[in-house]
């Protein structure tokens, strides 16, 4: 769809700034880095921009944010797709598996660890705990597979699954405080407080492809338009208002 790169980039664009902090969503704390959904190719951290190719992590210096300059080029792998950054990890996604760097130092991202899975598209988000993985069939992705995949990232040299669960066909997917939303055949929320056993307990009859949560802001990105809830935790768990939508 010729629009779905445009609806990507501007939420990215929307909620981006240069400030240090993590990327994940949260009832409490915005995060103040430039911040994507878990789909996008590209996460700013810091005076750091980096980006993803098929094969690449780029790395490119803001320091004179008018000419971004590329410091240095890490070679991934083959058919990576996407990048989450998060405090001082970037995860990153591949049609074979997540990759975890640190950024110790920042223009040289060291690789921690890896896990391997079947081909299938593979976007990633992250918390202090866990990464959270969406495994979906794809006519470009080679398997008729559809899961979420939970590993426990406590130790991030040592990623372990601590659960997988069979959903419809889930693709993009965020984190707000205990709570998942995955992309599937409508947004689905998932009670995580206890990864190994996450619990369906909401849903939102809206589809899309990704989810950036800032805040108590929910953005849904779709192929009809780009769609705004307001987040509300309550004595049940959580509730949501729509605020706005943009059609395509």
């Amino acid at each position: 769809m010729k629009n779905l790169s445009f609806l990507v980039l501007l939420p990215f664009l929307i909620l981006s700034c240069s400030s240090d902090g993590d990327a994940a969503g949260s009832p409490e704390t915005p995060s103040p880095d430039g911040q994507g959904g878990s789909l996008a190719t590209f996460t700013l951290k810091g005076d750091y921009l980096y980006v993803v190719d098929r094969f690449d992590l780029n790395v490119f210096s803001l320091a004179q944010a008018e000419e971004p300059v590329l410091v240095n080029k890490v070679n991934i792998g083959f058919d990576i797709e996407t990048l989450f950054g998060y405090k001082d990890y970037l995860y990153i996604g591949s049609r074979t598996g997540m990759f975890i760097y640190g950024l110790g130092n920042p223009e040289f991202p060291q690789k921690l660890s890896s896990v391997q899975h079947f081909t299938a598209c593979d976007p990633v988000v992250a918390n202090d705990t866990h990464a959270f993985v969406t495994l979906h069939s794809d006519t470009f992705c080679g398997n008729d597979i559809n899961v979420l995949e939970i590993y426990d990232v406590t130790n991030v040299t040592e990623p372990i699954l601590v659960s997988s669960r069979n959903l419809i066909f889930p693709r993009g997917l965020g984190l707000y405080g205990n709570y998942l939303f995955v992309c599937d055949d409508e947004i689905k929320v998932f009670d995580i407080s206890n990864p190994a056993e996450s619990k369906l307990v909401r849903a939102i009859n809206r589809q899309a492809f990704d989810v950036i949560i800032r805040g108590d802001l929910l953005i849904a990105i779709g192929e009809t338009g780009l769609f705004q809830y307001q987040l509300n935790p309550s004595d049940e768990g959580i509730d949501f208002t729509a605020l706005s939508n943009i059609a395509i």
